[in-house]
């Protein structure tokens, strides 16, 4: 599934633009779902509740009040990952984009060719993310969340909450099943724990504190084997 963000303030360019990319989309079997944004500021009002939930937006630079660029660089800020193109209608700032890590730049408006190649190396470059990122569904929702951003997995029953600094996500999981996915950078440190070796200050007793200040319970069976892999990621790392 492709989230594909479209800001833009003027109602028949994003109409024809999603026309466009659903066309495309649709021919090359790709599924995807399109979210909608007339200006900066709506943008990053939605995302502060829905951090990770766009893989590629589509940004106009001439937006009123809040315009692209400062949209997009207060959108870097909580997110590195996001593939940004810029949308406009002028070319003085063709090259602005790239100081905020645009993927392309397009002229209004954008040939079909012109989006095909930015479709193509978006979900390039998010085949290549996959491998540093933690995937994860609730509902209709797929959360893209990169692996060093994970503070911890807490798990009750069948729902898993994973917390990273800006967001907590949930979803329904196992925590046996997020170990194994994730591999040896993650330690059990409780049946209802498992954190991010990288993301540790100091192990003391039957409790570890995080970076951010989070302590957690370290149960007496997993007093050892957390410590040898603590140890070890340290030595790693």
């Amino acid at each position: 599934m492709l989230r594909i963000g479209i800001c833009d303030d003027q109602a028949q360019a994003r109409l024809l633009l999603r026309s466009a990319l659903e066309r495309i989309l649709d021919e090359q079997n790709v599924q995807a779902q399109c979210f909608e944004f007339s200006s900066g500021e709506t943008l990053l009002q939605w995302y502060e509740r829905h951090a990770g939930e766009l893989d590629l937006l589509f940004l106009d630079m001439e937006l009123h009040a809040l315009d692209g660029m400062e949209t997009a660089r207060r959108l870097r800020a909580v997110d590195q990952e996001l593939q940004l193109v810029f949308v406009t209608g002028y070319a003085d700032h063709v090259f602005d984009g790239y100081t905020v890590g645009a993927l392309g730049y397009l002229m209004k408006p954008p040939t079909r060719e012109q989006l095909e190649s930015v479709l193509a190396r978006a979900q390039a470059a998010l085949v290549r993310q996959l491998g540093q990122a933690f995937v994860c569904r609730n509902g209709e929702t797929y959360y893209r969340i990169p692996v060093g951003k994970i503070l911890y997995f807490a798990s009750d029953r069948r729902q898993v909450q994973c917390v990273t600094p800006d967001r907590t996500y949930t979803f329904y999981g196992k925590l046996d099943e997020v170990a194994a996915q994730l591999g040896g950078g993650f330690v059990r440190i409780h049946q209802r724990y498992l954190i991010r070796a990288g993301a540790v200050a100091r192990l003391e007793g039957g409790e570890v504190t995080l970076q951010d200040g989070t302590r957690l319970p370290v149960s007496r069976s997993c007093q050892q084997s957390a410590l040898l892999a603590l140890t070890r990621a340290e030595l790693e790392g």
